[in-house]
């Protein structure tokens, strides 16, 4: 699975087939590219390079999508870090830590917010206090352990 690239603070200007592509692949990533042409109205050779365009441009990303649980991944969690320092450097130290999946950087009480899917609470406790309190710049961690899953979801729609 590829790094999904940063946000811009604009979005790409997408026409409506390149919208419709992708509300018909968050709905089912598995279509096949020939089942999206009918829907669109294009061949299937002008679907697989727009979605070949989209992903390429880091618009969207087809990935599957696993229960952490049932691939032997027992701890979820959400760390809140405070920095001190530039807190785009300290992201970019985390975003090359193997084991964070999920790193923004937010406003409020904490500066960056990393998810981590590991396999035991030793696992958690070992990245959380020897790679990501030892980063010089982190001030202060505070870790939400994910006590049950109840909704996620990536069809958000396209705008």
């Amino acid at each position: 699975m590829t790094d999904r690239k940063p946000a811009t603070a604009r979005a790409q200007n997408l026409d409506d087939t390149a919208k419709r592509i992708i509300e018909l692949l968050q709905d089912d990533g598995r279509l096949s590219y020939s089942a999206i042409a009918k829907e669109v109205g294009l061949s299937e050779a002008a679907v697989r390079h727009r979605v070949q365009k989209l992903i390429d441009g880091g618009v969207m990303q087809v990935v599957a999508v696993t229960d952490p649980l049932q691939m032997g991944f027992a701890r979820q969690a959400m760390i809140g870090i405070k920095v001190t320092g530039k807190v785009r450097e300290v992201a970019a130290e985390l975003a090359a830590m193997e084991k964070l999946d999920y790193i923004v950087i937010t406003t409020g009480r904490f500066d960056i917010l990393a998810e981590i899917v590991a396999e035991s609470d030793d696992e958690l406790l070992d990245i959380v206090s020897e790679q990501i309190n030892a980063l010089p710049r982190v001030v202060t961690t505070e870790t939400f352990v994910y006590l049950r899953l109840e909704k996620q979801t990536y069809a958000w729609g396209v705008r």
